[in-house]
């Protein structure tokens, strides 16, 4: 796979260091992007599918191959991570490893900026608390806040992303952030806070909608000062927008599971928020004219071909 990935993607590594170049003021390139008013473009970290490497019989791959293939790739903006969304004490031993395997092959913040999903935060505020610091700890610059459905459960997410010093809750333990982003433990304290609350902050907080309740209180979420990317979880939306038919088949109402993207879409636009996307090739052409404006995409040739797209209808 690495010599397709790596030939498919040579134009787009020329584009990606110009994106690079425009943004050095930034830690964060994906800030950077924002404040150009760039779309950008993601992929999900690559990881053993059910515990297995690549079909029957293959061995699992290690954090040194998972890295490896990450850089081989050099299209995607940020690295993206959902594997701790149910349990931050189960994922956080993988999690970690690869992180470290990224920075032993060379990853750093400003090429591969890292996004993690973090549990429902209503659920256990203290528990969200801990769980968002030791998630920052392992030097991610994004966490996603799953499955929103008031204003409340954002600020408390979002004060966990900030030091206390800075008005937040986050202690002060600052774990392996600092090796990641290459700078000091002194720096990584001035630069690690939530954009654009911070204009200067390294952080960005993405949160997703993907109940009725929290369609019913988008505009509140998205009124909330500190939100970076504000996402439909179309996937989730699907499900609850689906029945079955006689024969047990899944029926999709689509009018009405696409008039929810476009809720909270309209949410985005009325409070300038970025709204984001679970993009595919087939339609991230039409999101990005509707007004998406971050992607996330699944690893492998698919989701390699859908940045492709995406930059050429975005003009990057």
């Amino acid at each position: 796979m690495r010599s397709r990935i790596s030939l498919g993607a040579i134009g787009i590594a020329l584009l990606v260091g110009t994106a690079c170049a425009d943004t050095q003021d930034r830690l964060n390139p994906m800030i950077g992007l924002h404040e150009q008013g760039q779309a950008q473009f993601g992929m999900y970290a690559p990881a053993n599918r059910r515990g297995r490497g690549g079909g029957p019989g293959a061995e699992p791959k290690t954090p040194a191959q998972l890295a490896q293939e990450t850089l081989d790739f050099t299209g995607s903006d940020y690295v993206f991570s959902g594997s701790m969304e149910g349990s931050v004490e189960r994922g956080l031993p993988a999690w970690e490893s690869y992180v470290e395997a990224l920075k032993e092959a060379g990853a750093t913040i400003r090429i591969h900026p890292l996004v993690v999903k973090t549990p429902g935060i209503a659920e256990d505020l203290e528990l969200a608390t801990r769980n968002i610091g030791r998630q920052l700890n392992t030097g991610v610059s994004g966490v996603m806040f799953v499955g929103v459905e008031s204003a409340d459960e954002v600020r408390h997410g979002l004060a966990a992303m900030r030091f206390v010093a800075n008005g937040g809750s986050r202690s002060e333990d600052v774990g392996n952030a600092p090796e990641y982003w290459g700078v000091s433990e002194a720096e990584y304290r001035r630069k690690a806070d939530l954009w654009p609350l911070n204009p200067e902050g390294e952080l960005i907080n993405w949160t997703i909608v993907e109940s009725l309740e929290g369609l019913a209180n988008v505009r509140e979420i998205a009124a909330v000062e500190g939100i970076g990317v504000l996402w439909p979880g179309a996937g989730t939306l699907r499900g609850l927008f689906s029945t079955r038919d006689a024969q047990g088949g899944r029926v999709l109402d689509e009018e009405a599971w696409e008039a929810s993207i476009q809720k909270v879409l309209d949410a985005c636009k009325e409070f300038d928020v970025a709204c984001g996307y679970p993009a595919n090739e087939s339609d991230i052409e039409m999101r990005i004219e509707q007004g998406f404006s971050v992607f996330v995409m699944n690893w492998g040739e698919a989701g390699f071909r859908t940045i492709n797209v995406g930059r050429e209808a975005s003009g990057r």
